[in-house]
């Protein structure tokens, strides 16, 4: 009996020991095991998937797994940030955060984009975009001054192009016409997938202007196929030294207009995770090629910490808000 007793002993105290290691093993799975997916929710090609494939690159060294952009377009970025936030909350589905999804559309139209400003994880912004107008070479207007008195002549006959409905691309020009006082007879969006689409516009001259950030027009500017007329900065860029900014020529209200990426979790997502991502990003913000990949987009490096990253978000929505309900916009039917 003593046998079997001293048996039956070592036996639990093996189980216990087996059950317990595999109960640290589950618990010590270190994230990332496997390949996270970027949503980016706008199309190839334009500012958004830019950012998000070269934060991808850079995330994917410092991570040791790979980051897969997925571009879930649609609804001006409110189909790719709504699977974002239904993804489950492991630190597997991330999003790239824009203006237009995570600041416009749930400040304009709360009703149908069912998602708010906070209801994600925030781990950090990525980089701030300059943003302007732009025109075809070609075009007859050769300054902002040319386009402005167009764009009051003509009206609704003078067309432009945006990355779709209530993006920057739209309520950038939308704060143009309120600052020219211009009512019913505004000139007419041409809205389309994304920014790429809207540079193809331009080129094509199927649209006659473009309001929106520079990155995804900056290589056909430089090209001399596109002419940039405007900036929102307050000091002009590096890239665009000839171009004024919107403070030289009046219209210092034009600088709230800025785009920007940042990187957005689930909710609820753990705090080992977000720790984890933020301690990515502040690696990534150190390192010299993403840097450098960012300043070839014409974006500006701008890496922030979670809660100042909130607070940022919060603001940028507050003041489209405003703006929506200055222009009486605002839709907040179910």
């Amino acid at each position: 009996m003593q046998t079997h007793s001293r048996f039956s002993r070592v036996l639990r105290h093996l189980l216990g020991a087996v059950l317990l290691g595999a109960g640290l093993g589950t618990a010590q799975a270190a994230y990332p095991d496997r390949t996270i997916t970027l949503i980016s929710p706008f199309s190839a090609g334009g500012d958004a998937d830019l950012a998000a494939r070269s934060f991808a690159a850079a995330a994917a060294k410092v991570l040791g797994q790979p980051v897969v952009v997925l571009n879930k377009t649609g609804a001006s970025g409110v189909i790719g940030s709504a699977q974002a936030i239904a993804a489950p909350p492991d630190g597997y589905t991330l999003l790239l955060a824009r203006t237009g999804s995570q600041a416009i559309m749930p400040a304009i139209m709360p009703g149908t984009t069912k998602y708010k400003w906070d209801d994600y994880t925030f781990i950090g912004t990525l980089e701030l975009n300059p943003y302007g107008c732009v025109v075809n070479a070609k075009s007859p207007y050769r300054t902002f001054g040319d386009l402005v008195q167009e764009i009051k002549s003509r009206g609704k006959s003078l067309n432009y192009g945006t990355a779709g409905v209530l993006t920057t691309n739209d309520m950038g020009p939308r704060q143009l016409f309120r600052l020219l006082k211009l009512t019913d007879q505004t000139p007419t969006q041409i809205p389309y997938k994304g920014t790429g689409e809207t540079v193809t516009s331009l080129l094509a001259g199927e649209t006659e202007f473009s309001c929106g950030s520079l990155g995804p027009f900056l290589s056909q500017i430089k090209a001399g196929a596109l002419r940039a007329l405007i900036v929102t900065t307050e000091q002009r860029i590096a890239e665009l030294p000839d171009v004024p900014t919107a403070r030289e020529l009046g219209y210092a209200e034009m600088e709230a207009v800025v785009g920007w990426s940042a990187i957005f979790g689930p909710p609820g997502l753990p705090e080992e995770v977000t720790a984890k991502l933020v301690a990515a990003m502040q690696a990534i913000d150190k390192d010299p090629k993403w840097r450098a990949m960012t300043a070839q987009t014409g974006s500006i490096p701008h890496v922030m910490s979670p809660q100042e990253t909130r607070e940022f978000t919060r603001k940028q929505y507050e003041l489209y808000r405003s703006l929506g309900e200055m222009l009486n916009i605002i839709d907040a039917k179910k």
